[in-house]
């Protein structure tokens, strides 16, 4: 398919992009200061911060990565998406709260990293560098995974080369984060959770009624699908079905995620976002499974549509939606594609854009920085960290769902185990959080290297980073009344809230 301007989808592309830029124009009008830019100011409802949180989350790899999992393998992939609603929802239960009054307390943090030096009084900056180090790698990996997630879609829809799908998908996003900040990531997250969801809800429910309606009399369309991808067992050994459950353990320590939490309007606003969230999550993640298994029938029935798929799984959704709906139609749906990868690479672009201008230029470079000058820092550190994820994402295999794998286990071991204790626990040291990160970060990027039993390694990083942390915090002493005390209000604070 060649590109052409008065093509229905590629219209849809562009009334939907000059939205968002639109959306970013009126986060730019509400941006007074570094506080507005990378945290909106804490002023997000309990809408806006549960389907900001989960478009933020769910980024190119739930219609991409995802249904293209299940569609090679069947459901046996499926238990990625049981570990990730239960991971979820108990983020939502012992963090968002806690971590929402927390933050505040602790120097009205805005960054992972000012709260964790906060929290735990780090004059020496050490585990402040540290933890903006660990978001920079792991952030940069991540944004490259949603910079290729968009170039598949510009070249898979449009007919362009790699390389120039790969500019056009980064520029879309970078565009309206550069110009509106979190404000206007935070407004579009909405609007793209919303487009996500109709999309996972539509495609598969069409898809099934156009089988179902082509089936030769007394045919079954389980005749067109292969035993082993029925079972969700096949296949799935028990280190199997533990590593793809063990994604849940990732949201504890993922700093786009955690962001949204410590923008909440206030602690009260959590219940019904959790409520939220989490109903608009097992919509979209049925929905992405139903994709991937619908479509290996489906194109089982229509061999001369299934090329494409065949050729690359993780383009399931894309071609499903292309063959069963109007242009206009097609072009809205596919436009989900692309708010899903907009949605979570813009977050990681602003929390990489905040570690760098908060917690290394404004800390140890320009001490008294105007606040304007703050916000433009941070605009030129989005380019930055997007240029870099650009060249990084220039290898024409990379693969969606393997990168997002690594960056989210880097994140959940080395962030995770230190996020909750340093909530929940008042004997938790300095040395103990700096050697929780360490640990966990260094487990995952050496386990990655050797594969050591098949294991995802957020298993042996989260469970090595938990034991670091309590083991250090034991043996470096209590920590100092005023942490105790801090720690004491804010659980006080936190029960009287209701927010539970």
């Amino acid at each position: 398919m060649q590109f052409q301007w008065n093509d229905p989808t590629a219209i849809m592309f562009a009334v939907y992009l000059v939205a968002m830029l639109a959306i970013g124009w009126l986060g730019y009008l509400r941006t007074q200061n570094l506080s507005d830019y990378i945290l909106g100011g804490r002023s997000l409802g309990s809408v806006v911060t549960a389907l900001s949180a989960g478009a933020s989350d769910m980024s190119g790899w739930l219609l991409m990565g995802l249904p293209g999992a299940i569609y090679l393998s069947g459901l046996s992939e499926a238990w990625i998406a049981v570990g990730l609603i239960i991971g979820a929802y108990l983020n939502w239960r012992l963090v968002a709260a806690r971590l929402r009054l927390y933050t505040e307390r602790a120097g009205n943090a805005l960054t992972l990293p000012d709260y964790l030096a906060n929290r735990f009084e780090d004059r020496s900056n050490v585990l402040r560098i540290v933890t903006a180090l660990v978001i920079l790698v792991f952030f940069t990996l991540y944004c490259a995974s949603g910079v290729v997630a968009g170039a598949r879609l510009f070249e898979n829809m449009f007919g362009m080369p790699y390389t120039t799908a790969l500019w056009v998908g980064a520029l879309c996003t970078m565009a309206y984060v550069f110009i509106g900040g979190f404000l206007a990531v935070s407004w579009t997250d909405t609007i793209q959770a919303s487009l996500m969801i109709t999309a996972l809800i539509l495609a598969p429910a069409i898809a099934w009624l156009a089988l179902d309606g082509q089936l030769q009399p007394g045919q079954s369309w389980t005749t067109l699908v292969t035993p082993e991808k029925l079972d969700i067992f096949k296949g799935a050994s028990f280190v199997g079905i533990i590593s793809l459950l063990a994604w849940g353990l990732g949201y504890f320590g993922q700093p786009h995620i955690l962001v949204r939490f410590m923008a909440a309007s206030s602690v009260n606003t959590i219940p019904s976002a959790r409520r939220i969230s989490m109903v608009w999550m097992i919509l979209c993640l049925a929905g992405a499974v139903a994709v991937g298994f619908i479509g290996i029938p489906y194109f089982a029935a229509h061999p001369s549509g299934a090329a494409a798929v065949n050729a690359n799984a993780e383009t399931v959704f894309m071609e499903i939606t292309k063959q069963l709906f109007n242009p206009w139609i097609a072009g809205a749906l596919l436009a989900a594609i692309l708010a899903a990868v907009m949605s979570t690479l813009s977050c990681q672009l602003l929390v990489c854009s905040s570690a760098l201008t908060e917690d290394i230029y404004r800390k140890f470079l320009r001490k008294n920085a105007s606040q304007i000058e703050l916000v433009w820092v941070g605009r030129g550190m989005v380019l930055l960290v997007a240029l870099i994820a650009i060249a990084i994402a220039s290898n024409p295999e990379s693969k969606v769902l393997g990168m997002v794998s690594y960056a989210w286990a880097g994140f959940g071991a080395a962030f995770g185990p230190v996020i909750i204790l340093s909530l929940v626990w008042s004997q938790m040291t300095r040395g103990g959080a700096l050697a929780g990160i360490i640990t966990g970060a260094v487990t995952v990027l050496v386990w990655k290297q050797f594969g050591w039993l098949g294991l995802y390694e957020i298993v042996p990083g989260f469970l090595f980073a938990t034991i670091a942390t309590v083991v250090v915090s034991r043996l470096s002493g209590p920590p100092s009344k005023t942490i105790q005390a801090a720690h004491a209000a804010m659980e006080v604070e936190f029960k009287q809230s209701g927010a539970t």
